[in-house]
């Protein structure tokens, strides 16, 4: 006896056996984003509509006296400070972004072109260092670049610091801090797209006479962009929010947005303006994934770059 509910009962139960299996594989994944995530997100949105009590703890009523703070706007009439935070965190990521660029590229390449008993070594130790607590290695900056050692001895033998002053704190170490936490982030999607890198493009170029300057162009570059999208987006937003080493590095001197935040949970004891501080940078983070993807598809031709 044969009928459609018949037929179909083994494929319904096979259906439901593949549903379930892929609730279980995803549920515990989804419940922490969840938990450690989109609640903490949507309580921080709420705190930042909130009124900053006497303590810094939220209260009500719901108020946009953080973002008015956020933008400047104060009981003395409006200040550029956060403005000038703001800028300089953009600044500030843009000019770290663009020298791991510089530093990465040469780098990965040279990685993937070295002899197979190489490689991995050399893979090794660009990831190792990173194995190591950020705050330790920010003191380890901290150490080269005070007066009397020989990188601030270099820096002022050049001229470009006066006696006995040393390269730390100043914005210079902070970015040396930036470039140095975030190299690996930007050399191994490098490193990859090199491994996939085809090389009879490069031979067509330099058959055809074309300059270094353009063989990378025409040939390199467009094979690499995927890995270059996917190292920006992990260098810049995690830079653009970053606080320890601004804190550390900078000396409190040159504060970012990062900074702006932590310190209203702490010293400031304003949260409702940490918070809109916080969402500020979200907004700032999704910004920068949208341009990311739309300069891919751009610069890739299509939808074959995605982030």
């Amino acid at each position: 006896m044969s009928g459609p509910g018949v037929s179909q009962a083994p494929g319904a139960r096979r259906a439901l056996g593949e549903t379930r299996h892929l609730l279980l594989t995803v549920a515990p994944g989804a419940l922490w984003l969840l938990i450690f995530l989109v609640l903490p997100g949507i309580y921080l949105m709420g705190v930042a509509f909130m009124t900053n009590g006497p303590y810094g703890q939220p209260q009500m009523p719901l108020t946009l006296d953080a973002f008015e703070r956020l933008a400047g706007y104060g009981i003395l009439g409006w200040s550029p400070a956060n403005l000038y935070t703001l800028l300089r965190s953009l600044a500030q990521t843009l000019v770290a972004t663009l020298l791991v660029v510089a530093i990465s590229y040469p780098l990965a390449y040279h990685i993937s072109t070295a002899t197979a008993r190489w490689r991995p070594v050399m893979l090794l130790a660009l990831v190792v260092p990173s194995w190591t607590n950020q705050v330790i290695r920010t003191f380890g900056w901290m150490n080269l670049l005070a007066p009397g050692t020989p990188l601030a001895g270099l820096a002022e033998s050049l001229s470009l610091i006066p006696p006995n002053m040393g390269l730390y704190p100043s914005n210079v170490a902070v970015t040396l801090g930036l470039v140095y936490n975030f190299l690996p982030f930007m050399v191994l999607p490098l490193y990859a797209a090199f491994e996939k890198l085809d090389t009879s493009q490069v031979e067509a170029a330099q058959d055809l006479y074309a300059s270094p300057l353009w063989t990378f162009r025409h040939a390199v570059f467009p094979q690499t962009l995927p890995g270059l999208l996917a190292g920006g987006v992990l260098v810049a937003i995690p830079a653009f929010g970053m606080y320890v080493v601004s804190e550390l590095l900078g000396g409190g001197k040159h504060m970012l947005l990062g900074n702006l935040v932590a310190r209203q949970f702490a010293g400031g004891a304003n949260w409702p303006l940490g918070a809109a501080g916080a969402i500020l940078m979200l907004l700032a983070t999704f910004a920068g994934l949208y341009v990311m993807r739309r300069l891919g598809r751009r610069l890739g031709g299509g939808d074959e770059v995605v982030i």
